[in-house]
Formats: C-alpha cells, sequence, structure tokens
C-alpha cells in the first residue's frame, strides 16, 4: 500500500502550484486595466466637484478615455488630472462635454451627497461617544448639518458635557458644534460609581487598538496614518511621527479616554523636526 503524504506536504504543494496562476493572474493586463478602472471612478467618486456627474471610464493600454457631461471647464480639466494621478495611466483621452445646463442636476446630487455626508459625519461622531469612557451610554443625540453640529441630551456630569463638545468639535469635518446638553442634578454617589465602574471596565486589546486607531483617523487634528498604535493589557504604545508637541499630546489624550484603556507610553512617538531653510 502507497504510504499518505502528509497534509503539510500536500497543503505546500498546492500553494506551491497556484503561485504561477496568481502571478499570471497579477499580470494580466485586462486585470490591471480593470484595477485601473475601479481606482479612478473612486477617486472621481470621491471628489466632491465631480462626484454630481455621471463619468464613464474605460482603461486600455495606460491611456484611460472620460466620457460624459460635466457643468464647466475646471470641472473637466479636473477630471483629467485625477485620471493622470491615477497609478498605471499615462494619457488620457478626455471626451467629456461641457454642458451648462446641468446645474439643476448637479444641485439636486451635491444636496443629497451633503445628507449623506451630513449622515456619516454624524454616525462618526456617535460611535466616538460610545467609545469614550466619559461619554459612553448617556443619552446624547447628534445633529449634523454641513458642517455644523448640535448637541442635545441630559447628562449629570459637566465633564460629560464637556468632553461630547470636545469630541465632536475635533472630529475632521466639523467646524461649528452648538453644545445644547443639559446639566441635570443626580446622585452624587451613583455618578461616581458610573465613573469608576467605566475606569475599571475591561475590552480586549484588539478592541481597544481598534478604536484608538479609529479615533485617531476621525480627528481633525491628527495625522492618524502615522501614528501606529500597540495595546497590551490595555496599556496603548504609540510611536511614529507627528508635526508639534501640541499634536502628540492630543495623541495621548484621545487615547487616554477610549473605554477599556489603563495606560498610555508615548515615548515612541517622536515630534518631526523641522529643518531650516
Amino acid at each position: 500500500m502507497r504510504a499518505l503524504r502528509p497534509l503539510a506536504v500536500l497543503t505546500g504543494a498546492l500553494l506551491f502550484n497556484q503561485l504561477p496562476l496568481a502571478q499570471a493572474v497579477a499580470a494580466d493586463p485586462s486585470v490591471q486595466q480593470a484595477r485601473q478602472e475601479g481606482a479612478l471612478q473612486t477617486a472621481l467618486a470621491l471628489n466632491r466637484l465631480l462626484n454630481p456627474f455621471k463619468i464613464e471610464v474605460t482603461v486600455r493600454d495606460h491611456r484611460a478615455r472620460l466620457e460624459g457631461q460635466v457643468e464647466n471647464e475646471v470641472e473637466r480639466v479636473l477630471a483629467e488630472q485625477l485620471a493622470l494621478a491615477t497609478a498605471g495611466i499615462e494619457q488620457v483621452d478626455n471626451r467629456l462635454q461641457v454642458n451648462p445646463e446641468l446645474v439643476e442636476e448637479t444641485l439636486q446630487r451635491r444636496a443629497y451627497a451633503q445628507r449623506v455626508e451630513d449622515a456619516t459625519l454624524a454616525s462618526i461622531i456617535r460611535a466616538r461617544l460610545l467609545w469614550s469612557s466619559q461619554t459612553h451610554g448617556l443619552p446624547i443625540e447628534v445633529d449634523s448639518r454641513a458642517g455644523v453640529v448640535t448637541l442635545r441630551g441630559r447628562v449629570t456630569r459637566a465633564e460629560a458635557k464637556q468632553m461630547a463638545g470636545s469630541i465632536a468639535g475635533s472630529s475632521a469635518g466639523v467646524y461649528l458644534v452648538n453644545n445644547l446638553i443639559s446639566l441635570g442634578v443626580g446622585d452624587p454617589a451613583q455618578a461616581r460609581e458610573q465613573v469608576a465602574a467605566a475606569a475599571t471596565e475591561v475590552q480586549s486589546d484588539a478592541w481597544i487598538n481598534d478604536k484608538v486607531q479609529a479615533s485617531f483617523l476621525y480627528s481633525r487634528n491628527l495625522d492618524g496614518p502615522n501614528i501606529k498604535v500597540v495595546t497590551q493589557d490595555g496599556v496603548v504604545r504609540l510611536s511614529g511621527e507627528v508635526m508639534s508637541d501640541q499634536q502628540k499630546t492630543i495623541a495621548q489624550e484621545v487615547a487616554r479616554q477610549i473605554r477599556g484603556v489603563r495606560g498610555v507610553d508615548a515615548d515612541m512617538l517622536k515630534v518631526a523636526v523641522k529643518v531650516q531653510g
């Protein structure tokens, strides 16, 4: 009887045999073109000036073709610039037509885009309030209108109201905060118990790590991708680089107020040295 081959050997052989196939798929021009089309379509969709317009994208041999209508020449040129900025695209066949009569349609689409942006921003702030040890579980309503955020509700601690305003005001995309949260009379002993419970609350390191990183990304005062976060036993260690001592302090404060954080170590978070020129 022929001996059975070990599972590890079989798995290794299968992976080895799949490598040429994966490499061939990655090198397939049609796959690369599809990726470039997707990247450009995403860039157009995320651009505030261009997302109201229907722009069709086709990529062949590192050449992008743009078709559709925009309202003015500025938008037509911008679409071409975005295409040239997309990795792998070297030339642009710009067939976009300028149609000033699109103004009514674009106004409707921009209004819809604004409503989506408002809803997203309000949800980000609600999430950050939920992650915070000071505001978790409090009845705070969040409304966002074109970057103006209004907070309503009733809390028993001034610190909670202040933290809610700070979280909203530091969120990217917020220009003004109307903090209409009222202070009510509560049981002092119960309030102390709630604060103590939040301070001793146990969250997984993975949960804490994720919420600290997300808070950095959502903060208007920080360059989140340049700050690395590692959490162990509730202690958050920050590394990377920030632009100023103020940003370093903000990063520590943002991390410290996340539920379950027992401490923050920012010794490895460096402040960029300004080069005199």
